[in-house]
């Protein structure tokens, strides 16, 4: 997993309750660490502001599919990009694996939908959020 297929990266420390009854990292561990690092690189922008503002986001859909197992205390290295952006939303895509290792033990995805705050009803994309987007998380089809 490299910077050229995930452009932002944030490292997610895993805690010993993380662990479940087998051993390893509990599922809802992968989506926090998925909904943390799109947290933070919307707050780094500047493109959330999560108590004010009249757009929000939440999400429509997600899904992870696991291919290694991960046990505290191993720290994730999320990786994030931008699917598909639609008029209302975007398709943030994941990529995790262990700090320090190459392979992928999963890959996550979201879609957000963008609401007016008060009427909770779809908005367009705000425009600030798209440019940024399309010019730091897209990353262009392998040939």
């Amino acid at each position: 997993m490299t910077h050229d297929e995930y452009p932002y990266r944030r490292a997610f420390p895993t805690r010993w309750n993380d662990n479940d009854v087998f051993g390893h990292v509990n599922n809802t561990v992968y989506y926090a660490a998925m909904d943390t690092t799109v947290t933070s690189w919307l707050i780094a922008q500047e493109e959330l502001r999560i108590l004010e503002g009249d757009t929000i986001a939440v999400v429509r859909a997600s899904s992870c599919e696991y291919e290694a197992s991960v046990s505290y205390p191993d720290v994730l290295d999320v990786g994030l990009r931008a699917g598909r952006i639609g008029t209302t939303s975007i398709t943030w895509e994941f990529g995790l694996r262990r700090t320090g290792e190459d392979a992928v033990v999963a890959r996550g995805r979201f879609v957000h939908v963008f609401l007016d705050r008060a009427a909770l009803r779809p908005v367009p994309v705000p425009a600030s959020l798209r440019a940024r987007v399309e010019q730091t998380l897209v990353v262009a089809p392998a040939a």
